[in-house]
């Protein structure tokens, strides 16, 4: 019955739940919005590394670990985000619940399959300006989300090889609206995009002993690919009202065109060293080509992109795995840090993001399967320099189930 639950859980919420803005920062205007982390809640909670190897959970950050599970593995997990927004003079606070992936892999031999559901990037912002004679408003909503299936193989008991095909699909609307007390109308340009192309993910991962200790190094690369962008912009005069509803007089103009938008090629690589049943402590660094990323309309002048780069260093510790009188013994706590510079540039200032990261692994129903928390705790962006600063307080749950699935029985 329960596995019944579980698939009928993922074909409902594949269809139903990555249609959501789950950001509400005004940095998310640029490009294709705000790129989502790709990982679960444990590598999240651990500053986002994705070097680990493990039998009974999915690794979504690097592909090549599906061929080392030994059992069936399904995860999903959602987010809670609280954002207060500030400049020098003002703040907002905003609070966003999204579901942040669905996934499910399967052992056979060396070979290991998964297919799964996750947001790649998310638009979502409000930005007024306004004077005593003029009032420019720009709003934001949609984004994209990621399909994949990938498999993997062990090509020695040391080594291991993954790729990940994913589809990258979605719609971004933006809405820019002019209004001047001089004029009766004020105008609304609003612009559509439909989004979708291919792209792959593959990775390595190696694991070998250095005395007692396990080490584990990982390298992933994600080569740049083009999203196919259908756009249509629609004109029109226009009256706003106090509470923010459109009037639309007159017909509008309606415009289409088709363009590509380049998303970056990424390199990451990772190295940590444990005892895997006991703790684990690693870092990871990565490194996104998006200098040449594309934008869906033109990059107002203060803003370009630059080369991105990120640093996470994390681990967990298991008091006691095999322990059966004392739960607290069983516990997997997670902590990290992350330090990421996003590659936007707005006013010639980076925009940096920083996060400390905690969590813990409740065990439920055995060893095997998993309540998984995760507390995010970060800043991005800066109040210099006319920009916003984002402090962000993001809390995750989620889950891990892990069963022998589609064994035959020995006895009816």
């Amino acid at each position: 019955m329960i596995k019944k639950i579980l698939l009928s859980s993922f074909l409902f919420l594949s269809l139903q739940s990555f249609a959501q803005e789950s950001t509400a920062s005004p940095y998310s205007f640029y490009g294709v919005g705000e790129i989502k982390f790709k990982g679960t809640i444990e590598n999240k909670a651990m500053g986002g590394i994705g070097i680990l190897l493990d039998s009974i959970r999915i690794n979504l950050q690097n592909p090549a670990t599906y061929s080392h599970l030994k059992r069936t593995a399904f995860a999903l997990a959602g987010t809670y985000s609280n954002t207060t927004l500030k400049n020098s003079t003002d703040k907002e606070e905003t609070k966003r619940t999204t579901l942040d992936y669905i996934a499910v892999a399967f052992p056979s031999g060396k070979l290991g399959l998964s297919a799964g559901l996750m947001p790649y990037s998310s638009v979502g912002y409000k930005i007024q300006n306004a004077n005593t004679t003029d009032a420019k408003i720009y709003k934001g909503s949609g984004g994209l989300s990621r399909a994949y299936i990938g498999a993997a193989y062990q090509i020695t008991p040391k080594l291991s090889f993954g790729v990940d095909l994913g589809y990258n699909f979605g719609t971004i609307e933006t809405n820019a609206i002019l209004l001047n007390t001089n004029t009766q109308y004020g105008t609304r340009e609003l612009n559509t995009s439909d989004l979708n192309g291919v792209n792959i993910n593959t990775g390595l991962i190696y694991q070998t002993k250095l005395q007692k200790l396990d080490v584990v190094s990982s390298l992933m690369f994600t080569p740049s690919t083009a999203l196919n962008v259908n756009n249509t912009r629609n004109t029109a005069l226009i009256t706003y009202g106090n509470a923010g509803e459109e009037t639309v007089y007159g017909n509008p103009n309606v415009f289409s065109s088709n363009n590509d938008i380049k998303l970056p090629s990424k390199v990451a690589f990772g190295a940590g060293l444990g005892k895997i049943k006991k703790w684990f402590v690693g870092f990871e660094s990565s490194f996104i080509q998006s200098k040449n990323s594309g934008n869906l309309y033109t990059l107002n002048s203060n803003a370009t992109f630059e080369d991105a780069t990120k640093i996470a260093v994390g681990g967990y510790y298991i008091p006691n795995y095999n322990s059966y009188s004392n739960l607290f013994k069983k516990i997997t706590y997670r902590a990290g840090f992350r330090y990421e510079n996003t590659g936007l540039i707005v006013n010639s200032k980076a925009i940096n993001d920083a996060a400390l990261t905690l969590g813990f692994g409740i065990p439920v129903g055995g060893n095997f399967s998993s309540l998984n928390l995760g507390v995010e705790l970060g800043k991005k962006g800066t109040t210099d320099f006319n920009l916003i600063q984002e402090n962000y307080i993001n809390l995750s749950i989620g889950f891990s189930f892990s069963d022998r699935w589609f064994v035959k029985r020995k006895f009816d």
